[in-house]
């Protein structure tokens, strides 16, 4: 393994593509709830959207040699950006600021975990997401099935707050380390 991560620039969120079709993919093949949900979920619905939402974006594409084999997508966007047709994402009145940080994507494929690589880029963003003064809320939205992630994410800090689409979504929530 010869592992390389590079910031890439929201422009560039192209060299993700296929590693995020490939979440959506893994997120439905382990979801027990609705998982058909997930077939209209793909980088042009989910990934772009978030982009184009967000206040600031932060994207780390993890290579082996040439070929992506992971990536962490982040952003900064205004709180009501998580209160759409889909669902309400949280409790907009308990989140003071007008901005909250989010851990929205995270992939590695299978035969890269395991070797460090999820907790060099989870580091990497809450480094990033700490450098905003106007948001000090973070959540990440763990898809049913993916226990996993979500025991990774509860050891690095993150707390369960509440589920939501019956149980479809987790939502894990941290604030500023300050």
């Amino acid at each position: 393994m010869n592992l390389t991560y590079e910031v890439i620039p929201a422009e560039r969120a192209e060299a993700c593509r296929e590693l995020c079709n490939e979440l959506m993919a893994f997120q439905k093949s382990v979801a027990a709830i609705r998982p058909e949900l997930f077939d209209s979920m793909n980088f042009e619905t989910r990934m772009l959207p978030s982009i184009d939402s967000a206040s600031h974006n932060y994207i780390v594409l993890v290579k082996d040699r040439d070929q992506p084999v992971g990536y962490v997508y982040s952003n900064i966007s205004p709180k009501e950006t998580y209160s759409n047709d889909f669902a309400a994402f949280f409790d907009l009145s308990s989140v003071k600021m007008e901005q909250v940080g989010c851990l929205s994507q995270f992939y590695i494929k299978e035969g890269y975990r395991k070797y460090g690589v999820g907790s060099k880029l989870f580091d990497l963003s809450m480094t990033w997401l700490q450098t905003f003064k106007e948001a000090e809320d973070y959540f990440i939205f763990v898809s049913n099935g993916n226990t996993n992630a979500l025991e990774f994410y509860q050891r690095k800090g993150f707390t369960v707050s509440h589920e939501i689409l019956d149980g479809f979504i987790t939502v894990l929530r941290s604030r500023k380390i300050k």
